[in-house]
């Protein structure tokens, strides 16, 4: 006779479970640590009893022995000690773990959602913070996420990108507090926002569109980018310069300016009154010299960078 475990996933809505689950519950007895489980209502709705009871794993394998047993929620010290009882006993009985539901990928944002959200109303610190007081934080966690992948940091670039993550939740919670009609939304309007665009850019794979590789994706990602600036113009599809954050590292940003004008065909030549030979105007042409051989300007400087740190380190 087996004892049988039946778990769930907090992060799936109570009451969908896999069919095994339910014949199993159904089958009882029907045991249970949690008074307040998510899942009782709905398996009193369907006319099965579940007594709560604390876990005496000991107890449980014993009982086994002699007919099924049904616990419903074990978790991985529960289960352990479980299993050192089965060893013990000389007839040990089956023990069979039922998953009643499964975490699909990405179900841990719901914990962060989750967690957040408390933070947001019981934390005097979170409380209080704005778009504003947090900006800095977001730029700081983007660098550290980058200095990671410059370094091969590949463990420590899971935990930056966690902190990263974190500035996207905790800006949509910071949005949720005001009104829909001020500019209110929420982690779900932010999801849905970049899985639409995601979608309309990318025809050849949710669309009958068909591509040749990769150059002609990228010619069609700009092509679908002009036609959404014209819709929100009225029409107009301004210019292909419009959206380029002025904020971010100039060598950054001379080399996003240069690519964008380039794609739609308009010269690297600077305009009328900034002197050719002035500083501006050398790197300017240093990060045009590096977009021509395929270079990242941002990425070359950063990593010559790295190593001048490296030496001084060493004299110092």
């Amino acid at each position: 006779m087996p004892l049988i475990l039946v778990t769930t996933s907090p992060r799936v809505a109570p009451g969908l479970l896999s069919h095994r689950a339910w014949q199993v519950l159904a089958a009882g007895p029907v045991r249970t640590a949690a008074p307040d489980h998510p899942h009782l209502p709905f398996l009193a709705e369907a006319g099965i009893e579940v007594e709560v009871a604390e876990p005496d794993p000991a107890a449980l394998v014993r009982e086994a022995q002699g007919g099924d047993v049904v616990w419903l929620e074990a978790d991985e010290a529960l289960m352990r000690l479980i299993g050192h009882a089965a060893v013990a006993l000389d007839d040990p009985p089956v023990i069979e773990v039922v998953p009643g539901s499964y975490d699909l990928p990405g179900a841990r944002l719901l914990d962060l959602v989750a967690v957040m959200d408390r933070l947001r109303t019981q934390c005097p610190w979170d409380a209080e913070q704005t778009h504003e007081s947090l900006a800095p934080y977001l730029l700081e966690e983007a660098y550290e996420v980058l200095e990671t992948i410059e370094e091969g940091d590949r463990g420590a670039l899971r935990e930056e990108l966690g902190d990263l993550l974190l500035q996207v939740a905790f800006h949509a919670r910071v949005a949720q507090d005001r009104p829909e009609g001020e500019g209110g939304f929420d982690v779900d309007d932010v999801a849905a926002g970049i899985v639409d665009k995601l979608v309309r850019r990318h025809p050849h794979v949710f669309a009958a569109v068909r591509v040749d590789g990769a150059e002609q994706v990228s010619d069609n990602w700009e092509t679908i980018k002009a036609a959404e600036r014209a819709a929100k113009s009225g029409g107009d599809a301004g210019s292909p310069v419009d959206g380029v954050p002025m904020g971010q590292p100039a060598l950054s940003l001379a080399a996003q300016l240069l690519r964008r004008a380039g794609r739609a065909g308009v010269p690297a030549d600077l305009p009328e009154g900034v002197p050719a030979d002035g500083l501006g105007a050398r790197l300017f042409e240093l990060v045009r010299q590096a977009q021509a051989e395929g270079l990242d300007p941002e990425a070359e400087l950063r990593a010559v960078s790295r190593a001048y740190r490296d030496m001084v380190r060493k004299r110092t």
